[in-house]
């Protein structure tokens, strides 16, 4: 999704606001969309021909409400737009669509495999494979950065979660046509064909490893859902499948894109690169900076269990809501210049991860990771220069790049 905000004052007529159309997120700044929104119309109902309306919230605490409240929005029915027809048939199996209190017996042990103290103890072994994987930005030449930045969460986390790293490399492009089968990069033919058959190599892999674990477990997250006993009920294979897909697609399609966004930004905004550089205790302030700048998620989705009334507005019971994080994450009552990337921004209340029962639980790794990228980037880089066009992902969901060539200048000894 283009990154560019909108001019002081202006708007778009509300009828030639798309959120849905996928394909629109290539070539369409939807920050323009989204401030219209939050301004105009922040409860807003779209309608699609022949196809049922979705509602849309666009404002800081109005998704922040919607992302807590899992009594009222329910995750059952699915999470992403794409399936608000049909809903998705993971539905109640997985974490990211169970409701509490079922969601919480999912949850918990899969918290503690990620914790800030697992992640942690395997910082310096993350920092050594990060350095090998921007070994081809130190060349000299031109670097397509989203390529490079699409292996990183199986560097950081690929053996935590359990998957072999024989098919680390595989795993970008498998789970990137499973979320954006409508990118061109990404495409195989139809949408159906491009899914099915990224679900085919997913879910054969996984099943490999499932058959593994029951046999042998290992001090992995596999294991820990294999082994999972909540009072004598217990994950059944296609339970365990489909979290694992679930877990992979949630770190595989979000923390590469921040990592790109990042330097597409620092690219575009040399002078907040030079602030970090001057002093090192920004790092972390830039990698939160990074996540709000970016917000991965576009949006979540819900399903009202009864009638509900926000901000004067009916929404019945039933129906779909979608809760755009990325525009919350530019709202001007909750962040003063929200359209500069300011890595000494304080506060900064972003929602990256979301909030409430669904909070991320990769979100200890994806901070750890992206730190360590930006230590192992000022040690080594003075300056990025974009060398060619970007591209952006076509997708409603993940706010992705496709295409970023970028020439690194090196940071000299004296530096």
């Amino acid at each position: 999704m283009l990154m560019t905000g909108p001019q002081s004052g202006e708007h778009l007529p509300l009828d030639e606001i798309d959120l849905f159309s996928p394909t629109s997120y290539r070539t369409v700044p939807q920050h323009h969309a989204w401030h219209t929104l939050r301004e105009q119309a922040p409860v807003w109902r779209q309608a699609r021909p022949g196809q049922p309306a979705f509602w849309n919230l666009t404002r800081f605490d109005d998704v922040v409400r919607l992302v807590k409240d899992t009594t009222r929005f329910s995750s059952t029915h699915g999470n992403v737009l794409d399936v608000a027809d049909s809903g998705d048939s993971a539905g109640g199996k997985t974490m990211p669509l169970t409701d509490p209190p079922e969601h919480a017996w999912l949850r918990s042990p899969a918290i503690k495999t990620m914790s800030t103290l697992v992640v942690s103890r395997r910082t310096e072994d993350v920092r050594a494979r990060i350095r090998t994987m921007l070994a081809p930005c130190y060349d000299g030449g031109t670097v397509d950065i989203t390529q490079i930045m699409l292996h990183l969460p199986m560097l950081a986390v690929g053996d935590i979660l359990g998957i072999p790293e024989s098919v680390w490399p595989d795993i970008p492009g498998w789970t990137m046509a499973g979320i954006a089968p409508e990118d061109p990069i990404y495409s195989q033919g139809s949408n159906e064909r491009t899914l099915r058959k990224a679900h085919h190599q997913l879910f054969a892999m996984f099943s490999e490893v499932i058959a593994a674990r029951r046999r042998a477990p290992k001090d992995d997250l596999i294991s820990v859902l294999v082994g999972l006993d909540y009072g004598g009920r217990k994950l059944d294979d296609q339970q365990v499948l489909l979290n694992c897909y679930s877990m992979v697609m949630g770190a595989n399609t979000t923390t590469p894109h921040v990592a790109a966004h990042l330097i597409l930004a620092l690219a575009e905004n040399p002078d907040a690169w030079r602030q970090v550089l001057d002093d090192p205790s920004l790092v972390s302030g830039c990698v939160e900076e990074a996540l709000r700048w970016s917000t991965p998620t576009n949006h979540v989705m819900r399903r009202t269990t009864e009638d509900v009334e926000i901000r004067g507005t009916r929404i019945a019971a039933g129906d779909i809501v979608a809760a755009w994080i990325g525009s919350a994450n530019r709202d001007a009552e909750v962040f003063a210049d929200p359209y500069a990337f300011l890595p000494d921004r304080k506060p900064n209340k972003h929602i990256a991860f979301s909030l409430g029962a669904h909070y991320c639980i990769g979100a200890p790794a994806a901070r750890a990771v992206l730190n360590v990228l930006v230590e192992e980037l000022a040690a080594g880089f003075e300056q990025f220069e974009l060398d060619g066009p970007v591209e952006h992902l076509a997708s409603n969901f993940i706010n992705g790049l496709t295409r970023l060539p970028v020439r690194a200048k090196l940071r000299s000894a004296t530096s």
